[in-house]
């Protein structure tokens, strides 16, 4: 009796065990799709990347990646070392891609509300295009937890993070944005989103005060978006907390509604993803501050939807 136990034990272990070890031959097509949807007749475009492990887990995180005006899918992976973090904490991360302009530059934009360029001026829908995406994934790889969609972008993707936050807040669980300013008024929830915000003190591009950026546009202060938050998610405001390290200040807000609103503020870098690398030789300093994807991802392992 004590054998056949024994037996039933192995064979059941070795049979779990070989299911692991089919998972880790998958071929890399399993983990890594370059995927299109066609969203108002635009061809939109997109790179997934699954953990290692998707295949073993039930309760997988999303993190949605959105570039800067002119950058890419494979520039924003490649310059700060997303795809590196996600695979360490099991999160899948998709780096969503905005419609190139016409003419020779063919920059991709995002339609963040009043900024930027060709998405603004044809009035692309990428609301609808994000909405759309989560909806296919979640279809597509049902080991993804709908619970656990959080969006983070650079620039006119951070931009665009804000607007995905005021517009989707039932599919997104918490945003943070890195160097972009909130450019879409009014911004009303439909429930309390939590907000990280990284920026730069020395950002001329996306001046953290506001005004005139090197880029040519107007650019709203970051803390006209950050008071939009602290509206939205019902923050005491009186309740803050401030603490200056030599390289950066952090304010937070945590007395909120089922969430937190703060800002990473660095005294060094630039227009710049602390701790990434430079996309191109004329870019600014990168900020060494801080690491933006582990502050990030702690940022988001705190959230989930109701």
């Amino acid at each position: 009796m004590k054998i056949a136990s024994l037996s039933i034990i192995c064979f059941l272990f070795t049979f779990f065990s070989c299911g692991r070890f089919r998972d880790k031959l998958r071929p890399l097509s399993d983990f890594r799709v370059n995927g299109t949807l066609t969203v108002d007749g635009l061809s939109r475009t997109y790179l997934l990347n699954l953990p290692p492990n998707y295949y073993e887990s039930s309760n997988v995180a999303l993190v949605i990646g959105l570039h800067g005006g002119g950058g890419s899918a494979s520039q924003m992976e490649t310059n700060y070392f997303l795809t590196e973090k996600a695979n360490k904490e099991n999160f899948a991360i998709v780096y969503a891609e905005g419609v190139q302009s016409d003419g020779i530059l063919k920059a991709r934009t995002w339609n963040a509300g009043t900024c930027c360029d060709y998405a603004v001026e044809k009035n692309i829908d990428d609301v609808k295009f994000i909405s759309l995406l989560i909806d296919e994934l979640l279809k597509n790889y049902p080991n993804l937890n709908r619970k656990k969609v959080y969006v983070t972008g650079m620039s006119n993707g951070a931009m665009m993070s804000y607007r995905l936050a005021c517009e989707l807040s039932n599919k997104i669980a918490a945003i943070a944005p890195v160097a972009g300013s909130m450019v879409i008024q009014p911004c009303v929830s439909s429930r309390p989103v939590p907000v990280l915000h990284i920026h730069s003190v020395l950002d001329t591009k996306v001046p953290y005060n506001g005004g005139k950026s090197t880029f040519g546009f107007t650019i709203p202060p970051i803390e006209q978006g950050i008071n939009t938050w602290l509206k939205n998610n019902s923050c005491n405001t009186a309740a803050k907390t401030v603490q200056n390290f030599e390289k950066y200040t952090l304010t937070r807000w945590a007395n909120c509604t089922n969430s937190s609103v703060e800002i990473y503020l660095t005294k060094d870098g630039g227009h710049s993803w602390p701790s990434g690398e430079k996309a191109r030789a004329a870019a600014d300093e990168i900020s060494t501050a801080i690491n933006a994807n582990d502050v990030i991802w702690d940022f988001f392992k705190k959230y989930q939807l109701p």
